[in-house]
């Protein structure tokens, strides 16, 4: 778990440690007074236990489809989406149709291999927090979020791509 995040335009400490997928056979280990994020499925099939907890949200890998999210999205207070390596772009779908199918207005994160190049595009779609990876440069990261000053295609950012804005 990466010490620092960037979130609201500034370096904070990482409240939340991401729980791994426990092995076949193992019980989920979940550390006691620790914010946690547990595997998607794994808070559905206990969801009575974990329902209105603010210190449990939740991680999502590339290939979990968000569908299994849609009726709880915006009980949770983190939803966390797993990039294993930075051409992996199912995230960036994935933070999509959470926020724009799904509606969830809490907070998106980005963890695993988060790079700085990709932070204005994961920006567009939807993340709003971001655990880069380790050998990164955290304190380059606004400039990296604000490379562009405007983005051509409509976004979760804005509803109106550039030549609709310009006409207006």
């Amino acid at each position: 778990m990466p010490d620092i995040i960037f979130r609201d335009g500034s370096i904070h400490q990482n409240q939340w440690f991401v729980v791994s997928r426990p092995e076949s056979g193992e019980a989920l280990d979940i550390p006691e007074q620790k914010r946690v994020l547990i595997p998607a499925d794994l808070w559905i099939a206990n969801r009575e236990q974990f329902a209105g907890n603010e210190n449990v949200g939740v991680w999502l890998d590339s290939h979990d489809e968000p569908e299994v999210l849609a009726e709880y999205v915006n009980q949770l207070p983190l939803i966390a989406v797993n990039f294993p390596k930075f051409s992996d772009g199912r995230g960036y779908s994935i933070a999509r149709l959470l926020r724009e199918r799904f509606g969830y207005k809490n907070e998106l994160r980005a963890i695993g291999d988060v790079l700085l190049d990709q932070l204005q595009f994961m920006k567009r779609c939807g993340f709003d927090t971001y655990e880069l990876r380790p050998d990164k440069d955290i304190r380059k990261a606004a400039r990296a979020l604000n490379f562009f000053s405007q983005g051509y295609q409509a976004a979760t950012d804005t509803d109106l791509p550039l030549f609709r804005r310009r006409a207006s």
